[in-house]
């Protein structure tokens, strides 16, 4: 049994990982093209209307929204199937802030439901115990480019009548049972942000299933304006608020040349994640993530899970390890389920009022507390967490379950 390198033993991975180039002449080719129209505004401009096309073809959808965030494109999906005050939407406990935040904006209260322990994604059991007359939405995150139960997360919706918004900021072409993530619910949200799959710097997507819903998220995205009404008065009538989340014309242009390089490098982070798991899906107490049958993972991490009494060796132990081995990690993904930050266990969102959860159209009381998913919790952990890159070698991949392995079978024969 070879000495780890965490105790002194020669380290596995000792060449360094593969990289590239993220963005050359095309990005500059559409710059120049964007500058060269004398106007950088989205409405004016063809950039911004070139890559809502392209992306609604790539989907094979009819209407798309470009705007300045994936986190706007969640408030903009949830504005556009109506959220508001003292509304309930169900959500993932393990996911960034980008996922929420809109939802406090709309005033309307976040409801977290548990996760499945192998796909990191909504348990639909958990989803429908949580709804409630006041349920208007599920808002499905598609965790690190595996895709969520949406067959029966569509049955649950249509049951209760209630809206289907698709969190994809993590999971570009991503495959359920041969259809795209983001073209099956109500509303697709994406993110181009710079540590995504392709990035423009910051932006993101909006993918709409008819016109009435294109216009609304159209509008809501741009301050409520009209622009499509040929009259000045009719353009600026505003029947309620909305932000300004327009995209520019440069976030268009790099959108642009980034959308060309999208499917290889999807296709790239498939086979090197897929790989990864069969090379150490056998490892005693080493749990692979599950992608269910029929389904396609576009990998933007890779997260296993350790049995800590099954490996013999803690979840933090097996990280330093894999650390000291050359295999760069991180132990779990946030720090713990958002329930558990301040602003909810505090309820403090508008800073010094009790709002959302006070506001008079709600009406009721909701508590966040720990334990309140524990599945999720049990994820964060036990869990740890492996970069993914399109420029990695199958070298690297296979050096990296090397890696993994050496540690999981010291420990193990060591106990």
């Amino acid at each position: 049994m070879s000495q780890l390198a965490l105790f002194g033993g020669e380290k596995t991975k000792k060449t360094p990982f593969g990289t590239g180039k993220r963005f050359g002449q095309e990005e500059l080719q559409q710059l120049k093209e964007a500058l060269d129209q004398n106007t950088l505004f989205y409405w004016s401009g063809t950039k911004v209307k070139e890559l809502n096309r392209k992306f609604a073809e790539m989907y094979g959808k009819d209407y798309c929204v470009a705007v300045s965030s994936g986190t706007a494109a969640i408030h903009v999906a949830l504005g556009t199937v109506g959220v508001t005050a003292g509304d309930e939407v169900i959500t993932s406990p393990i996911t960034d802030m980008g996922s929420i935040i809109g939802i406090l904006y709309q005033n309307a209260i976040p409801v977290f439901a548990d996760l499945d322990p192998h796909t990191y994604n909504l348990d639909p059991k958990s989803v429908e115990e949580k709804i409630t007359d006041r349920t208007k939405a599920i808002e499905v995150v598609h965790l690190a480019g595996n895709p969520a139960d949406m067959d029966a997360i569509m049955e649950i919706a249509k049951k209760h009548n209630i809206k289907v918004i698709e969190d994809c900021a993590q999971s570009y072409m991503c495959n359920y049972k041969g259809r795209l993530a983001g073209t099956i619910g109500d509303v697709g949200c994406f993110s181009l942000n710079d540590f995504k799959h392709i990035s423009a710097g910051d932006g993101g997507m909006c993918l709409l299933p008819d016109e009435e819903s294109y216009v609304r998220a159209f509008r809501f995205a741009d301050k409520n304006y009209n622009r499509f009404s040929k009259d000045p008065d009719e353009t600026r009538k505003i029947d309620f608020l909305a932000p300004n989340y327009r995209m520019s014309e440069l976030q268009g242009a790099v959108g642009v040349a980034q959308l060309d390089k999208l499917e290889s490098i999807c296709e790239q982070r498939n086979i090197y994640g897929d790989r990864l798991s069969e090379g150490i899906k056998d490892l005693p107490g080493i749990y692979i993530p599950k992608i269910e049958q029929g389904n396609k993972s576009s990998y933007w991490f890779y997260m296993f899970r350790i049995d800590e009494e099954e490996a013999g060796v803690s979840r933090d132990e097996f990280s330093k390890a894999l650390s000291a081995e050359g295999v760069p990690n991180q132990a779990g993904y946030i720090p713990a389920c958002v329930y558990e930050y301040d602003m909810f266990k505090n309820k403090n969102a508008y800073n010094g009022t009790d709002c959302p959860w006070g506001c008079k159209h709600y009406g009721k009381e909701i508590e966040y507390y720990t334990s309140m998913c524990p599945t999720a919790e049990e994820i964060l952990k036990t869990a740890i967490r492996l970069t993914v890159n399109e420029f990695y070698t199958m070298e690297d991949c296979d050096e990296v379950i090397q890696a993994i392995r050496k540690v999981a079978e010291y420990y193990k024969t060591e106990r």
